[in-house]
C-alpha cells in the first residue's frame, strides 16, 4: 500500500517503512504526527483512491527521527566594475520522518 501526501508545499509517495526528508514540522523528536492531506491512496488489491483534492479519513502516521539543517547553500551576486557584491548562505530547516502506517 502506498499514498501521496502532501506537506510543506511539497508531495511524497511513501509506503509504510519509508525515512523522508521534509520541510521543518513542529514536533518533538520520537513522537507521531498525523498527517492528514493524503491526496491519493493505493491499496494491495487494485484499489486507489483519489481525492478531490483530499482523501476523506485517510491520514498517514508517522515517526519523527530528528531535525536538522541541510547543506549550506551560498548566494553570490557580483557587479563588474563596481564595488558591489552580496554573499549570503542559507541552510534550509528539515525534520526526518519514518513512515508508521497508513490509514484509508
Amino acid at each position: 500500500m502506498y499514498a501521496v501526501i502532501k506537506t510543506g508545499g511539497k508531495q511524497y509517495k511513501v509506503t509504510e517503512g519509508d525515512v523522508l526528508k521534509v520541510e521543518k514540522l513542529n514536533a518533538e523528536v520520537n513522537t507521531t504526527v498525523e498527517l492528514t492531506e493524503v491526496l491519493l491512496v493505493a491499496g494491495g488489491d487494485n484499489a486507489v483512491k483519489v481525492g478531490k483534492p483530499l482523501v476523506e479519513g485517510a491520514k498517514v502516521v508517522v515517526e519523527v527521527l530528528s531535525q536538522g539543517k541541510g547543506p549550506k547553500v551560498i548566494n553570490f551576486k557580483y557587479k563588474p566594475k563596481k564595488a558591489s557584491h552580496r554573499k549570503r548562505g542559507h541552510r534550509q530547516l528539515f525534520t526526518e520522518v519514518k513512515v508508521t502506517s497508513i490509514i484509508a
